[in-house]
């Protein structure tokens, strides 16, 4: 694909360890978008979310919506409209976890607490649904060896997986482009990612979904 035909703002959502941050490098290099990435080490909360969630969830969500709002300025104020942009979130994910980790009472602070931070936010031209079965995702979870995630169980994963279905199921925002990547690993083989690249070239209308099988040599 030229790269003046690749959409401007396109991002990349999926469970945690599915791939986001890999491929978004992988685009960005290619075809010279800017990164917008996650940060999740400079999260003091993080570790201590994964070994009690109860008591560090409402810490841990309000320190990534601060994170959201300050990227929302460095990467999408209005002088930088016109620019090429990859992440590797969307904007809606805090809330996605809000839900799942937070009380009710906890949610609706969540909730007005966040809208002074930011109550719109920019969407993407193109957004990239990464979708892996839980027992896929917490292989790789297991397998990149980060050290506050060690206490991540299958049980977690498996909800949040559930929860990003139901949220893409009514998803309608931006074009979605759905991937399934439970057979290909386009982090390490080529031929992979070039599959997932090569579904960019798609006109995608409305939302579409795509299973990649294996490569084979």
């Amino acid at each position: 694909m030229e790269k003046d035909n690749m959409p401007k703002y396109i991002a990349i959502e999926g469970p945690i360890g599915v791939g986001k941050t890999s491929l978004a490098r992988k685009i960005a290099l290619e075809f010279g978008h800017d990164l917008c990435l996650e940060d999740p080490d400079d999260n003091p909360f993080l570790q201590s979310f994964y070994e009690n969630s109860q008591k560090y969830a409402f810490a841990t969500q309000i320190h990534f919506v601060m994170q959201r709002s300050q990227q929302i300025n460095t990467y999408f104020s209005d002088d930088l409209i016109e620019g090429k942009i990859v992440s590797d979130f969307i904007f809606q994910k805090e809330d996605l976890f809000a839900e799942l980790n937070l009380s009710a009472d906890e949610l609706k602070i969540f909730k007005e607490v966040k809208s002074k931070f930011y109550d719109s936010y920019p969407k993407p031209d193109l957004l990239i649904y990464l979708q892996a079965s839980p027992k896929r995702v917490y292989e790789r979870v297991k397998k990149r060896g980060r050290a506050y995630e060690e206490q991540i169980s299958l049980e977690y994963l498996e909800k949040i997986c559930e929860k990003y279905t139901e949220f893409f199921f009514n998803y309608s925002e931006s074009p979605l482009l759905v991937l399934n990547v439970d057979d290909v690993d386009f982090v390490t083989n080529q031929i992979d990612y070039e599959k997932v690249r090569d579904c960019l070239q798609r006109d995608i209308i409305g939302k579409e979904f795509v299973n990649l099988s294996p490569s084979f040599f």
